[in-house]
C-alpha cells in the first residue's frame, strides 16, 4: 500500500527520482528497513528530513505491531508532509509527522527518542549537530551513508564525544550506515 501510494504522490510532490523508482523496493524500502534490527529493539524514533518516509515511514510500518512504538518524521516541506500523513493513516503506522525544521523541535516536543535516523539529510557533521541533544540523551544514531561514508568519516571525522561504526548495508555491499553513540 505505502509502495502504491508513492507511485501516486511522487509525480506531484517530487518524492523520489523517476529513475529510482524501478528499484524502490532494494533501493528505498529494503535500505530503511535494514536499520530497524541494527536499533537494538528501539521502540521511540526521531527521523529528521523524512521525505518520502525513508527511512521513518518504513521503520513505522515495521513497528505497527509493537506496542508503544512511535516514529516522529520531521520535514519542512508542507507537501512531502502532507504524503506522510496520508501514508501513516493508510498503512495504520504509528508515525507522528512535524511540519518544521528540525532545528526548530525541542527534545520535550518528542519525548525519550531511543534511536535518531537521517537518510540522505546533510553532510554528517550537520547531522551529528542536529541529533546531539537526542544523542547526548542516549539515544542512539543510524545514518546510512551510501558509499561515501568512509571517506567521509576519513576527510571529516566526528568530534569527540561521538563514537562512530560503520556497519556495511545489507542493501549495497559498497554502502555503509553508520551508528553513532556519544562515548
Amino acid at each position: 500500500m505505502f509502495v502504491d501510494l508513492l507511485a501516486r504522490w511522487r509525480k506531484v510532490t517530487n518524492l523520489i527520482g523517476e529513475t529510482t523508482f524501478p528499484t524502490v523496493w532494494t533501493r528505498h524500502i529494503a535500505d530503511s528497513a535494514q536499520l530497524a534490527p541494527l536499533a537494538g529493539g528501539a521502540t521511540r524514533w526521531l527521523d529528521m528530513g523524512s521525505g518520502a518516509g525513508f527511512p521513518g515511514l518504513v521503520i513505522a510500518i515495521l513497528a505497527v505491531d509493537m506496542p508503544g512504538a512511535v516514529v516522529h518524521c520531521v520535514d519542512s516541506d508542507q507537501r512531502r508532509c502532507a504524503f506522510l500523513r496520508e501514508a501513516a493513516r493508510a498503512t495504520g503506522a504509528p508515525a507522528v509527522v512535524h511540519a518544521v525544521r528540525v532545528e526548530t523541535i525541542a527534545r520535550a516536543d518528542l519525548g525519550p527518542v531511543d534511536c535518531v535516523t537521517a537518510r540522505a539529510f546533510a553532510p554528517l557533521s550537520k547531522t551529528l549537530q542536529f541529533a546531539k541533544p537526542w544523542l547526548e540523551s542516549g539515544a542512539l544514531g543510524l545514518f546510512p551513508r551510501g558509499r561515501s561514508a568512509v571517506r567521509e568519516l576519513e576527510l571529516d571525522p566526528p568530534p569527540t564525544p561521538f563514537a562512530v561504526e560503520a556497519i556495511r548495508s545489507v542493501v549495497d555491499p559498497d554502502a555503509a550506515i553508520l551508528r553513532v553513540r556519544v562515548s
